[in-house]
C-alpha cells in the first residue's frame, strides 16, 4: 500500500502530464471551490453506456497513449 504522500505526488504528476501546469492548477482550484463527491459522481458517469462501449473506449484510449 502506498503512502498518502506518494498518492498525492502521483496524482499531481498525472494532472501535470495530462493538463499542463496552468490547467492542473485550475483543476485543483475548481475542485477546492465546490463541494465534490467523487463516489457519487462516478456512479452516473457511465449509466448510459454498455460494458462493450466502455471497454471499447478504454481500449482506444490505451492505444492512443502508446
Amino acid at each position: 500500500m502506498r503512502t498518502d504522500t506518494v498518492v498525492k505526488n502521483e496524482g499531481v504528476n498525472a494532472l501535470l502530464k495530462v493538463l499542463g501546469k496552468v490547467d492542473a492548477e485550475r483543476f485543483v482550484a475548481l475542485m477546492l471551490r465546490e463541494p465534490f463527491d467523487y463516489t457519487e459522481w462516478q456512479y452516473g458517469l457511465f449509466e448510459d453506456k454498455s460494458i462493450e462501449e466502455i471497454c471499447q473506449r478504454a481500449m482506444e484510449y490505451r492505444r492512443n497513449l502508446e
